[in-house]
């Protein structure tokens, strides 16, 4: 079966974090919206608008994060179980307690592995299968004259 969803990109979960630290927490907004991008383009579910998501987290200054990190991990679910993971991970209610307490550092980090192993598996199921035999015989439509 052929699906012609987008997959998101896999990025370094190390490179994510020394970005994050390394622009004052600039490139989060940066890797929300795209991770919002690729996750709902991927699952279909366009509820969570990315822009909107950066617009919301300037207006309530950051409190809107905690809805993000709520929705993001259902859409990380849905993504799993689309994709035929045998694990599906629900970590809404960690993402939101380490956000309150400041380090939701580490709520990146194990989004981005997740992805990672996501867009992985995913990219696996892609592959078109090889025919076992290309060649054949008893269905040859030509004759012998």
């Amino acid at each position: 079966m052929q699906n012609n969803r987008l997959l998101g990109r896999e990025r370094s979960v190390l490179l994510v974090l020394v970005l994050i630290f390394i622009t004052c927490g600039i490139y989060f907004f940066v890797w929300m919206y795209q991770t919002t991008k690729e996750l709902t383009e991927y699952t279909e579910d366009y509820r969570l608008n990315p822009a909107l998501a950066l617009v919301f987290t300037f207006l309530t200054c950051g409190f809107y994060t905690l809805y993000w990190w709520y929705r993001i991990n259902d859409l990380m679910m849905t993504a799993q179980h689309e994709t035929g993971y045998q694990v599906i991970a629900d970590n809404k209610w960690l993402f939101i307690l380490f956000t309150i307490f400041g380090i939701s550092f580490i709520n990146v980090a194990i989004l981005q592995s997740d992805l990672n192993r996501l867009w992985e598996r995913a990219a696996l199921a892609e592959e078109p299968e090889i025919a076992e035999a290309p060649f054949k015989t008893d269905d040859d439509e030509w004759t012998d004259y």
